[in-house]
């Protein structure tokens, strides 16, 4: 897979941008705000139809534009596709597969990204959603139905909500359709435990070793973390289980007026030497396994799909040392179509820089006379 071009029209700040992407490396320098993050979130947007940094898809859109709009051609399976995206503030988006009209699923299963930002290097620190939101990403990338799991269970959830809310004003609980919300919680979310658990343990195998070269002596290990399992593994297990939850559970739900129980409220556990890495580990440590994560994830789409992701770095080696800025870069495959956005050239080898595209962007603009 390699992309080839990318056009932004009212992309946030970028009101026309074209970026020749035909090169396997190509780095993006410029100063803070100029819309070096716009770029890679472009690219990543097509691979998700999501953004790590909004769930508000307005805000994609140039304050002086009605429209967004990101048009990208690229070549998979020796064959050109093109991919067209657009957003107007009346909340119409548009999708089109070679110029036709299609569905968001068929459109995110064409491009496959893995986006590594320093936002990502404050992941165990974080609050357990964004360990979960890099989780479900990055599942998504290997099994596209994996979506439309998250998408109905949430649906279902908030029905359920709202009837427990309805609950706390009237008093009364329609109990039938409580049990029907709680048998398709039991459904869906089953799935998405499932498939949670299975993910996390192929990246370890991976993430482990990639650790260990980095860190030369710890060992890492990675536990989901669900309140009502131990070691259950096996679907239908889950599923009794989580049900089991969700009667032991009904008296809390009832009194707080929403769901307490279920995927929506699991975590991701990181332990080096079989310490708790976000209690003891040091912010180099946590960084390390943050580092054999993106790796690993890399790895994992490329063996599962059978298609090198196109890697994008944003803003990530300001913020490693360089034991870890090297391992990074000398793990990038040759076959791996990487796109990075830094300040400037300063942290990057000659060695490396050779081969590489490099742009200056400024203002939004990438001109001619701004290529080096």
């Amino acid at each position: 897979m390699r992309l080839r071009d990318l056009r932004l029209t009212n992309f946030r700040n970028c009101k026309d941008l074209r970026l020749d992407l035909q090169s396997k490396k190509v780095l993006i320098i410029g100063k803070n705000a100029q819309g070096k993050t716009n770029i890679l979130e472009s690219i990543y947007f097509l691979s998700s139809l999501k953004t790590p940094r909004t769930s508000n898809n307005t805000e994609l859109i140039n304050f002086d534009a009605e429209k967004a709009q990101i048009n990208c051609n690229l070549i998979k399976a020796d064959t050109d596709v093109e991919l067209d995206f657009s957003y107007s503030r009346e909340k119409k988006r548009e999708l089109a597969l070679n110029k036709v009209k299609t569905t968001p699923k068929n459109f995110k299963s064409v491009l496959k990204t893995v986006l590594f930002s320093s936002a990502d290097l404050m992941l165990l620190r974080g609050n357990p959603s964004d360990r979960r939101d890099w989780l479900d990403r990055a599942i998504s990338q290997v099994y596209p139905a994996y979506d439309e799991r998250l998408s109905k269970y949430d649906k279902i959830r908030i029905q359920k909500n709202n009837l427990l809310k309805e609950y706390l004003k009237t008093g009364y609980l329609n109990e039938t359709l409580f049990d029907v919300y709680n048998e398709q919680l039991v459904i869906t979310g089953s799935n998405i435990i499932f498939l949670r658990k299975k993910f996390l343990k192929e990246i370890e195998k991976t993430a482990v070793e990639k650790h260990r070269i980095i860190s030369e002596t710890e060992v890492l290990k990675i536990d989901y973390d669900c309140s009502f399992l131990k070691d259950e593994f096996n679907l239908e297990d889950i599923a009794q289980a989580f049900k089991t939850s969700l009667i032991e559970c009904k008296a809390e739900e009832m009194r707080r007026g929403q769901a307490c129980t279920g995927p929506h409220r699991d975590d991701v556990i990181f332990y080096i030497n079989n310490n708790e890495a976000v209690k003891y580990a040091s912010q180099g440590q946590q960084r390390t396994v943050v580092l054999a994560l993106k790796l690993s994830e890399l790895d994992i789409i490329t063996e599962k799909t059978g298609e090198e992701p196109v890697l994008l770095l944003d803003d990530v080696l300001a913020e490693l040392d360089d034991i870890r800025q090297n391992y990074l870069l000398k793990s990038i495959n040759d076959n791996t179509q990487t796109v990075i956005t830094s300040v400037d050239t300063v942290l990057f080898e000659k060695e490396f820089l050779n081969g590489v595209k490099i742009y200056r962007i400024e203002n939004g603009s990438l001109k001619d006379d701004t290529v080096i």
